[in-house]
């Protein structure tokens, strides 16, 4: 009977794509071009985010893997760590880290099974692209001050509140891992804290300045700062790369390995889901299946519909770091609520379909399909109630 079941599927699945394929719409303009708009984007990707966002990212994750031990992550992070530092450390690390919403993958791939609790994590997780200093100070500048201080409110509370309710809805499995953190083995450290310090700080420069975006403007500090970006990220790069020869040359096969695994696990999710995304919703200014004209309709003035349809939007696309405040400001000429302005930009940056691909991976499918509707549903709701006060 298994074997008849097996079967049926494999026809099942074989009949599917025999459709697809037979209706394929191949020479329709809209398709056609949804398809190049695919590719575009893809390349985009390639090109902009894998060798300065995700390669650093991989070896920073495989660094926690090998560098980090266990009990320090569980003391500060783990599901009975203290509740205030846990959540404190977590709710500003976007203001640190300078990442995408894809970016921030590995490393809270790296936290979670090194035995971060789930709570923490997901404020980590959130809070990394959201939590952005130089996309809200853009915010500000280019969408107001309201919408700019709105947005940095707004997703300090966001990361704490959805790691609490994360925490509170799965609470039987942190419970678990709790008991189970509690019997495991002290492993005695191995080098002084001050050397994964300096380590750890030298890579996050390397992620971090090798990403520093070009400001607005000529002058100020902003722009002295990318003058010197490759000057900074180059002597970071050196010095890890001297830190990792005097003292941690014996732990490099191993830190290769795990940052590989990361790679290898990560990667091929977040190639496949750009793909859809570009296929879908095309690239800023393109068109891909959805008409974009559909989604300016959708997001216009406050309803509860609107604020809904630009978070829900807003988790599905892919925003690279600070390109969600000129896409917005497109949208807002055209029409768009300051409301759902706001809750695209709460749902935006933190969640896409890239993303949820991999923290399924991660975590399973059921706690992903939660992250996502908190995600939606509190951008939602901060977006109507932001749209009603202004």
């Amino acid at each position: 009977m298994e074997i008849v079941n097996k079967q049926i599927k494999y026809f099942i699945v074989i009949l599917v794509v025999f459709l697809g394929c037979y209706f394929l719409p191949v020479g329709r303009m809209r398709f056609d071009n949804a398809v190049m708009e695919a590719l575009y984007l893809l390349k985009w990707y390639a090109r902009e985010h894998v060798l300065l966002c995700l390669v650093p990212a991989f070896f920073i994750a495989g660094a926690i893997a090998v560098f980090v031990s266990q009990e320090s992550v569980m003391k500060y992070l783990g599901a009975g760590a203290n509740k205030v530092l846990a959540y404190g450390v977590a709710s500003v690390s976007g203001t640190i880290l300078a990442v995408c919403s894809c970016t921030v993958l590995p490393l809270f791939a790296g936290i979670y099974r090194m035995g971060a609790g789930l709570g923490p994590a997901t404020a980590f997780l959130y809070s990394g692209p959201a939590i952005n200093v130089l996309a809200i100070i853009l915010t500000a500048r280019v969408l107001g001050m309201k919408l700019g201080l709105a947005r940095a409110i707004g997703a300090i509370v966001f990361s704490i509140v959805i790691g609490l309710l994360m925490h509170v809805i799965f609470r039987r499995e942190e419970q678990d891992k709790v008991k189970k953190q509690a019997i495991m083995p002290q492993n005695q450290t191995m080098r002084p804290l001050w050397q994964n310090g300096f380590y750890f700080a030298a890579m996050v420069s390397v992620l971090v300045f090798a990403n520093w975006s070009r400001p607005d403007s000529s002058t100020g500090v902003w722009q002295a700062i990318y003058s010197v970006k490759w000057i900074v990220a180059g002597i970071s790069l050196a010095a890890v790369i001297l830190m990792v020869y005097v003292w941690f040359r014996a732990d490099m096969s191993e830190w290769f390995g795990n940052s590989w695994d990361f790679a290898r696990q990560i990667l091929p999710l977040l190639f496949f889901g750009v793909l859809v995304a570009g296929l879908l919703l095309g690239r800023p200014g393109g068109e891909g299946l959805i008409p974009s004209a559909w989604i300016s309709r959708m997001v216009g003035g406050n309803s509860a519909s609107a604020n809904l349809f630009a978070s829900v939007a807003g988790a599905f696309m892919y925003f690279a770091t600070l390109t969600e405040v000129p896409i917005l400001r497109g949208l807002i000429d055209n029409g768009m609520g300051q409301g759902p302005a706001l809750a695209l930009l709460l749902a935006g940056p933190a969640l896409s379909l890239p993303n949820m691909l991999v923290i399924r991976s991660v975590m399973g499918t059921k706690k992903t399909v939660v992250y996502t509707l908190l995600v939606i549903v509190m951008a939602s709701l901060t977006g109507m109630i932001f749209g009603a006060l202004f």
